[in-house]
């Protein structure tokens, strides 16, 4: 259903980014050569919306603080993006609102408890800065890996699979979150319809922040309330994001810059200095991704291999159909 509002959607938002000069600029720092649409996220979001609507209309909705929380916390990341997208913010006024957001998130539920350390250690007061610092780390994870056609989402896709199938297998199961991971997945699969080199849109900051936020919101309410060491599997799981923001970070600040400032040294820029073309830097990251879920996924039990295999396949049929949809939009 998502990937289905998606393919809609993104020509429409392409078609409204070019007509009001909503595109993104060539610049020594980018690699593409012309104009692109930077507002992506606004299919992306509007496709996870309207499937959750969808689900309001079937009587097939999940009701709960929990999924308040996520929601309304993933479309205010969302906003804050396009503003961005759209006018450009500060650093630290765009670091000051995501932890606004991520505390309206908090306050909803989205809490990370305890770690399985000691027989179960409650944080107490720490949890308040801890998920802070996991919503913001993931949401700003995913917006400094979008520097390549397609990366992106290939990653968010990987990540968003992987998260649902652990929220399903681990006990407690969290079908909430697995039903996030996978709407996040279908609106994903549209948009890279549109997004692998030569890509013809940008998911920006606004389809980057929604994404990461979600992910982040979906680990810890998936697999983060379970109380055993399979709270660490979100580490792994999210490892390729959570590897290139570290490394970015502490590069700029070891060079006595700000960690904020971007720049053209993150992971997948050395791989294209290294003469690896778009494509197979994506393929190279994305495998990693995999690798890093089917691990995740060792890790928890039979039962999330036994999903891993089956959304595998699905997975498969929807790439047909995503190329199917490439074929079109060419015609």
């Amino acid at each position: 259903m998502a990937y289905i509002f998606g393919v809609f959607l993104v020509p429409m938002v392409i078609s409204f980014s070019k007509k009001e000069g909503l595109v993104d600029l060539p610049n020594a720092r980018k690699i593409h050569t012309k104009p692109i649409s930077r507002i992506g996220g606004v299919a992306i979001w509007g496709s996870v919306m309207l499937t959750f609507l969808c689900l309001v209309a079937l009587s097939y909705y999940p009701h709960g603080k929990l999924l308040s929380g996520i929601l309304l916390g993933g479309t205010l990341m969302f906003l804050l993006g396009l503003i961005d997208d759209i006018y450009g913010l500060g650093a630290k006024f765009k670091l000051f609102m995501q932890l606004s957001i991520a505390t309206v998130a908090y306050l909803l539920g989205v809490q990370i408890d305890s770690v399985p350390f000691f027989g179960g250690m409650d944080l107490g007061i720490w949890s308040y800065p801890i998920t802070l610092l996991w919503i913001v780390g993931i949401s700003n994870a995913f917006n400094f890996i979008d520097g390549v056609d397609g990366l992106a989402g290939s990653v968010v896709t990987v990540n968003s699979i992987t998260l649902a199938i652990l929220a399903v297998t681990l006990s407690p199961s969290s079908p909430i979150s697995a039903l996030i991971g996978c709407i996040l997945a279908g609106s994903m699969l549209a948009f890279l319809t549109f997004n692998f080199n030569p890509a013809k849109i940008f998911m920006g900051d606004s389809g980057a922040l929604f994404s990461g936020f979600l992910l982040a919101a979906v680990s810890i309410t998936g697999v983060m309330k379970v109380a055993t060491i399979s709270i660490l599997l979100p580490f792994v799981v999210l490892a390729v994001p959570i590897i290139d923001i570290t490394y970015s970070s502490l590069r700029r600040i070891f060079k006595g810059q700000s960690p904020f400032v971007a720049d053209a040294e993150h992971i997948h820029h050395k791989l294209l200095h290294a003469g690896f073309s778009q494509k197979k830097t994506v393929v190279i990251l994305t495998s990693a991704a995999i690798i890093a879920g089917g691990l995740a996924c060792l890790c928890a039990s039979y039962n999330a291999i036994k999903y891993d295999l089956i959304l595998t396949l699905a997975l498969v049929g929807i790439m047909l159909l995503l190329n199917f949809g490439r074929v079109l939009t060419k015609k």
